[in-house]
């Protein structure tokens, strides 16, 4: 059996989702809590669910806070997001507090069913029906983790302009040879292989304003 537990501070949602839950094959429902909180004083180590499903908007303790809380106590369990909406923020925060799946909370209940299968015996569920880009969260994921140091967003104003690679060393009183290892560092960094590709990502990434 699946042990499932449901962590939501809507009761309607929380007993019509365990109801539901009941009518699938191999599983149970174990626990059933209101928030964070409640959460807390219901997990027992002999007693543990395999999987908890997660409201991601909680008052007092939320989605985020309570699936560190999880992941850091008691790693073993699983746990899925839910949610009304696929912003990528939240995605991205649930993701990183060690939530393993992010489901839209009017997911059908067949896609349900085998998201919970899926997540017990292969640790994670990628849908394709919620309609959540991956791809492009990783991209914002690899965005938020780019960083430059004070002088390298200077070379790059100055790249991201009409001065040759000897003005902008005279205007940085460095070597040119200084200015060809900024250069190098951040077409690594963002991942181009020209000036023009530089130019380009650091705008699109908003590192810097024309």
């Amino acid at each position: 059996m699946i042990r499932v537990g449901i962590v939501d501070d809507h009761q309607l949602f929380v007993k019509s989702l365990s109801l539901m839950l009941a009518t699938f094959k191999d599983v149970e429902v174990s626990i059933e809590a209101n928030s964070g909180a409640d959460l807390q004083q219901q997990l027992h180590p002999n007693t543990l669910p395999d999987i908890i499903l997660l409201d991601v908007n909680m008052p007092i303790m939320n989605g985020v806070e309570t699936a560190k809380w999880v992941t850091a106590n008691f790693p073993t369990i699983k746990l899925v997001a839910l949610s009304m909406n696929n912003d990528d923020n939240d995605i991205i925060n649930m993701i990183k507090a060690g939530c393993c799946a992010y489901l839209l909370k009017d997911t059908h209940p067949n896609e349900l069913e085998k998201a919970l299968i899926d997540i017990h015996q292969k640790g994670f569920y990628h849908s394709d029906m919620s309609n959540i880009n991956f791809r492009r969260i990783l991209q914002i994921q690899q965005q938020a983790s780019i960083q430059l140091t004070e002088r390298e967003l200077q070379f790059l104003q100055y790249a991201c302009s009409d001065l040759t690679y000897k003005n902008i060393a005279s205007l940085m009183n460095v070597s040119e040879s200084r200015v060809d290892a900024y250069r190098e560092r951040l077409f690594e960094k963002l991942q181009v292989q020209s000036r023009v590709g530089l130019c380009l990502e650091a705008v699109r990434k908003k590192l810097i304003s024309l």
